[in-house]
């Protein structure tokens, strides 16, 4: 329908009756959609309901209002075309209204992919914009009635690829399937992950696996389908597949061992996120546990990328493998003039009180050694929570000890010098020695 006989119809009819019947179906279409769209987000908008509809309505609520209008669109010249005979602008209106559905779709899945769990970067945001400068062109190249000219040009430009000639047709199929396949697989593996992590019943790192798994088996089938679509040979892949063994072999052995190390330690769950570890020098908080590397976060905030392999090869010092509780001391030094008996039970009732301390265990001392000032002395207490580090823990201990110190119940131990004088004879000698 090019675009001079459209608006000379439009013109045509602008001053009859029929243009107006025809604004009035897309009021009531528009209306009817935006209706129906609010209904369904109403009727499941039950945080508590995890069924399945209510995840789909709650991921499309925001292409859902569009598509509904379009649809309707879509479906009114089946009773229009018997009482008003031509319909333009109802034609006209279904692909504005469906290039805004297809915009809208676009906007979820990018949005959903790269920027689920923070702002949107420049970048996305870029791309949005030429997506919808894409589809928006499109729009017009369809009203002026152009695709069949810029189809026929299409499949008849090739282009060379070794022995054989591939349409620009074929070429433009491919790279528009393997993008629109990829994108709603990167979504439902997104989806899937979302959901997966939200199951309580099932071990964090088993989680972890299902949804890196999950992910990985819907990229790999996107693009098998969207490559038997175009109809390329699934068999030429065996060579890329040899190719990337002899890679493997020669230049990517790191990688690979860092992502079969991500699988075995999701697996055999000997981490999990939120354990308290050191590996080497490094210390901290399982933040992460990703397919080839794991983030760990130290006390003061400062993020650490460890690769998976390091965490399989080398020992691992895992706080909160099995159990949680830990044990935390302080040391101190007190006078050999001492009590020991009161000290013990001065010191044993200090951590008691103090947040994060348990009970049970109980806080306990240990003679360590007879030093050379005086009895040195561990103060022994347990936590429960080492993610949250030992330091505050253990200063508030000490400020209670310092209260013990201070108001002299516990005497500190003092560095002792023993000084001699010489006798009489040495003093002689390093007299002489000075005057020489």
């Amino acid at each position: 329908m090019p675009l001079s006989n459209l608006l000379s119809d439009l013109l045509e009819d602008i001053n009859k009756p029929v243009i107006l019947w025809q604004a009035g179906i897309i009021a009531v279409c528009v209306a009817l959609g935006w209706m129906m769209a609010r209904l369904v987000r109403g009727a499941y908008a039950d945080p508590a309901d995890h069924s399945v509809m209510r995840a789909g309505v709650v991921n499309f609520g925001y292409v859902l209002t569009p598509v509904l209008i379009a649809g309707l669109i879509a479906l009114a010249p089946l009773f229009a075309v018997p009482l008003l005979g031509k319909v333009r602008l109802l034609r006209v209106a279904l692909p504005l209204v469906g290039s805004m559905a297809v915009i809208r779709m676009g906007f979820f899945l990018l949005r959903r992919v790269f920027a689920r769990r923070g702002p949107l970067g420049a970048a996305l945001v870029t791309f949005e914009k030429i997506f919808s400068l894409l589809v928006w062109l499109a729009v017009a190249l369809y009203l002026c009635g152009l695709w069949p000219d810029i189809f026929h040009f299409l499949d008849n430009t090739t282009l060379p690829l070794g022995a054989h000639k591939v349409a620009l047709s074929a070429v433009g199929q491919a790279v528009v399937s393997v993008v629109v396949l990829l994108m709603l697989a990167l979504w439902a593996g997104s989806a899937i992950e979302e959901r997966l992590m939200g199951v309580a019943g099932l071990h964090t790192s088993l989680r972890v696996v299902m949804a890196r798994m999950s992910k990985s088996v819907l990229i790999v089938a996107a693009v098998l389908v969207s490559l038997s679509l175009v109809g390329i040979d699934l068999t030429v892949l065996s060579v890329f597949g040899g190719a990337l063994g002899v890679g493997l072999g020669l230049g990517m052995q790191k990688i690979a061992s860092n992502y079969v190390s991500g699988f075995v330690i999701l697996l055999e769950r000997s981490l999990t996120i939120g354990d308290m570890i050191s590996v080497d020098k490094y210390s901290g908080k399982v933040t992460q546990i990703n397919t080839r590397y794991t983030i760990l976060q130290g006390l003061d905030g400062v993020e650490t990328v460890l690769p998976n392999e390091m965490l399989i090869s080398g020992p691992v010092q895992n706080q909160s493998l099995t159990n949680r509780v830990v044990q935390v001391a302080t040391h101190l030094t007190v006078a050999y003039d001492s009590d020991l008996n009161a000290v013990f039970a001065l010191l044993e009732a200090a951590p008691q009180g103090v947040p994060r301390v348990l009970e049970e265990p109980a806080p306990g001392v240990a003679l360590k050694k007879f030093g050379a000032d005086g009895y040195e002395l561990d103060l022994a207490f347990w936590i429960a929570d080492p993610e949250n580090g030992r330091g505050n823990v253990i200063s508030e201990v000490n400020k209670k000890v310092y209260a013990l110190i201070d108001a002299g119940k516990i005497k500190l131990a003092y560095p002792a010098r023993d000084t001699r004088a010489l006798d009489a004879q040495m003093v002689a000698v390093l007299t002489g020695l000075a005057r020489t």
